[in-house]
């Protein structure tokens, strides 16, 4: 048993992360300061003695003992990371610089959950670790995508310097049960859209691409990646290469969910990137990983997440 760690645990991510590594029979604590995170989605491990709920904003010291730490907190989407622009960037640098001190007080382990949009709108396709992207340093999206980077900067940093135990992993659009309803991402506004029989909204062409991976396979990945040896640290693409255009997607959601929806185009919104797709080759030499669910079968298991929600007159 080890005592973990996880900032952002009641998030859409950090809630399966959860149930995991308490199935693998560790001892969790998860902070939260429930910006974007709820308790609804821990509600059901509050009572399992080896799991405990901390209300925390990472952008101020934490201390406690564990043995490991996931960093994952830090909204996600681009509503809720806009929303408060200087906020989510304190909370990429101020957080990382906070875990990274508490890791190196501790000598623990340590995992950045980093993002593919520090590859910003690429000029390469698929994107590979070595690739250094194109970032507007200034746009609407910066706040999430430079304070990624700059997280990344300090993980690397505190490596060099104090020989800290450190990995991190790029994560691809990922999505699953316990997505928040209102986050305004492209498979949760699809589904919510098409349950309700409103029209879908599809901004630019459609064209745009995006690969999806399922939450399962996205935490499957994070713990083998957090039980390398030391010396690996990653960067390390995860997420699943089948790439999708938005019409496809919607397609998809329309033939699952059926109803009537119709498809509404609108203006891409800034910095959107126009292609995102991962190249997983170190994931699959390093970690021996690759996605096993299928988009079919993790759109399945997601609409059915949202029409239980919507019955229940939660989204």
């Amino acid at each position: 048993m080890q005592r973990i760690l996880i900032t952002g645990g009641a998030g859409f991510l950090g809630s399966h992360l959860c149930d995991r590594l308490i199935r693998d029979g560790h001892d969790v604590l998860c902070a939260d300061n429930f910006f974007t995170g709820s308790k609804r989605n821990v509600a059901h491990l509050l009572n399992h003695p080896y799991f405990e709920l901390m209300r925390h904003d990472v952008t101020f010291p934490l201390y406690v003992e564990v043995d490991r730490i996931f960093n994952l907190a830090c909204p996600a989407s681009p509503i809720h990371y806009q929303h408060d622009p200087v906020q989510t960037t304190k909370t990429s640098v101020h957080g990382a610089i906070n875990m990274l001190g508490l890791a190196k007080r501790l000598d623990a382990r340590i995992l950045q959950a980093s993002t593919s949009e520090v590859y910003g709108d690429p000029e390469v396709h698929p994107q590979q670790e070595g690739y250094w992207g194109r970032v507007n340093p200034i746009g609407l999206r910066s706040c999430y995508d430079e304070g990624k980077r700059c997280a990344e900067t300090l993980f690397f940093d505190y490596h060099r310097q104090h020989g800290l135990d450190i990995k991190v992993v790029r994560i691809f659009n990922t999505y699953g049960p316990r997505m928040h309803p209102n986050d305004g991402r492209v498979v949760s506004n699809f589904i919510v859209q098409a349950l309700r029989g409103e029209d879908i909204t599809i901004y630019g062409d459609g064209s745009q691409t995006r690969s999806f991976c399922y939450v399962d396979d996205l935490v499957e990945v994070m713990v083998r990646m957090m039980d390398t040896e030391r010396g690996f640290t990653g960067p390390v693409n995860i997420g699943n290469p089948g790439e999708f255009t938005m019409l496809e997607l919607a397609e998809k959601v329309l033939a699952l969910v059926g109803g009537h929806s119709r498809l509404v185009f609108k203006p891409l919104p800034s910095d959107d990137p126009k292609q995102r797709q991962p190249d997983i080759t170190l994931a699959r030499g390093k970690l021996g990983w690759e996605p096993k669910v299928g988009l079919e079968d993790g759109l399945k298991e997601t609409i059915g997440y949202f029409r239980k929600l919507l019955a229940e007159g939660q989204a």
